[in-house]
């Protein structure tokens, strides 16, 4: 397969993923929409056209990691890992409800293919890094990508996790930076700035950083991510400049964190979303 088609058929992934985020989410009536829309694109590189993975055997040793420390992107996950095979998409419709094995934060002792329960903030970063250092000891060529949002990088968990991983020459972690802009209290510039960046802060301590001025645009990801697999001896940071909300008419306009929309927006939402894969799949 050339390299046209390759980005044809993730922009279609993409397009996939982010209709049934809104799907599950709108099964609940109401959650994070924001934060799960901006990753889709993300999503879909990794999962299609970049990890190892074996849907049919969630655990096998030498799979590549997924961690999403921001652990409120959940349900973009669920559209993910349905879509590729773990389970009936059609069960992630349960999100949060009695029983279910879709939680608001993923929970890797519940949902088939989360490698490693998030939630707290930071925590997932910190995650990764061990399960990092751990798959190098064990001579495992298998790598470890982690998602951490721009306002989750307020925590200070992060950056001890930063530089642990520039310590330990971690160059099978891939962090990817959802700098969507906004967090839970407003605009991340507002609410806690991050100076110079966050790129020139994983750069001091020591990371190969990346930064993409799209990071919706599914192949300058891929190209990004395909570029970090040469680097020796240093961990890899992608800060990722999205659009929170993207795709979700009720959410992206105002970059809400969380929603709770009408049932006439849900079904406006959904409908431009089907219109907007009906075109990726058109494309030439």
């Amino acid at each position: 397969m050339d390299k046209k088609q390759k980005m044809h058929e993730l922009k279609v992934l993409a397009a996939k993923i982010r209709l049934e985020t809104l799907k599950i989410i709108a099964s609940r009536g109401f959650g994070h929409v924001g934060g799960s829309m901006s990753m889709a694109d993300a999503m879909a590189v990794l999962y299609g056209g970049i990890m190892r993975i074996d849907p049919q055997n969630p655990r096998w040793e030498d799979r590549d990691w997924f961690v999403l420390s921001k652990g409120h992107g959940g349900p973009v996950m669920y559209a993910t890992l349905g879509l590729m095979g773990y389970y009936p998409l059609e069960s992630a419709y349960t999100l949060n409800h009695p029983n279910t094995k879709f939680p608001s934060h993923t929970d890797r002792n519940m949902t088939p293919g989360v490698d490693l329960t998030t939630g707290s903030l930071g925590q997932g970063m910190s995650e990764a890094v061990g399960a990092a250092l751990g798959l190098k000891q064990q001579g495992k060529s298998s790598r470890v990508f982690v998602a951490v949002g721009d306002g989750e990088c307020d925590e200070g968990q992060i950056w001890e996790a930063a530089q642990f991983a520039d310590h330990y020459h971690l160059d099978n972690l891939v962090c990817l930076v959802d700098q969507n802009k906004q967090q839970l209290d407003g605009p991340t510039c507002e609410v806690m700035s991050h100076g110079k960046g966050i790129g020139a802060k994983f750069d001091a301590f020591g990371w190969n950083v990346t930064e993409l001025q799209d990071g919706n645009d599914v192949t300058a990801i891929y190209d990004a991510l395909k570029a970090a697999e040469t680097v020796n001896g240093q961990p890899t940071c992608l800060i990722l400049n999205t659009v929170k909300g993207k795709g979700a008419t009720f959410a992206e306009p105002t970059g809400a964190h969380s929603s709770q929309p009408t049932k006439a927006q849900w079904d406006e939402a959904i409908r431009a979303s089907e219109a907007a894969l009906a075109a990726a799949e058109a494309e030439a």
